[in-house]
């Protein structure tokens, strides 16, 4: 059999292959409507176990496209954080972390920063020890010195821990050959 080229499906044929999904069609059905094999089809129903994902919407919270370009104007023309602040009715600090976050004031451009936070919010993320290495062999090394699978805590007793031992920590990197700094 030839092999073609992947396919990206937009969201509009998503749309259709969910409605033709719960309609009851088979996926060799689904699959012809886009001239494909119904193994392209099923890896987009089964990512989610073949229940439709909810649209994703942004928090009424989150800054909109339309307060990104007023800071990326107001930015540009020089104006503080504050003034920006009180603009917007946001906190100086909500300004000051979009601006930050999204590469400074030199930088700052709004559809960036929109897709970018679009981008941030999604969900599953990655765990941290997979991402980071260094800690993962840190957390593991503490693991087997000090706690034991009897210990139970509650996440803020570990965080009250780790924070109230650093000094052991530092130990422990240096026994393990690690550079904390």
């Amino acid at each position: 059999m030839k092999q073609r080229p992947r396919i990206y499906y937009t969201q509009s044929q998503k749309a259709l292959m969910w409605e033709r999904w719960k309609k009851g069609e088979s996926l060799q059905q689904i699959a012809q409507l886009f001239d494909r094999n119904h193994g392209s089809v099923r890896g987009i129903l089964a990512e989610t176990g073949g229940i439709r994902p909810p649209e994703r919407c942004r928090s009424r919270l989150a800054l909109t496209l339309a307060e990104r370009e007023e800071i990326s104007r107001a930015v540009v023309a020089g104006q503080s954080i504050r003034s920006i602040a009180i603009l917007l009715k946001r906190a100086p600090s909500t300004i000051s972390r979009e601006i930050w976050r999204n590469g400074g004031t030199g930088c700052y451009r709004a559809t960036q920063a929109d897709q970018a936070a679009w981008d941030r919010a999604l969900r599953p993320k990655t765990c941290k020890l997979v991402e980071n290495r260094k800690l993962a062999n840190i957390v593991a090394g503490k693991l087997q010195c000090q706690w034991s699978v009897s210990v139970k805590g509650s996440p803020k007793e570990i965080q009250e821990f780790v924070a109230n031992d650093t000094r052991k920590w530092k130990d422990l990197a240096q026994k393990s050959k690690l550079d904390l700094n």
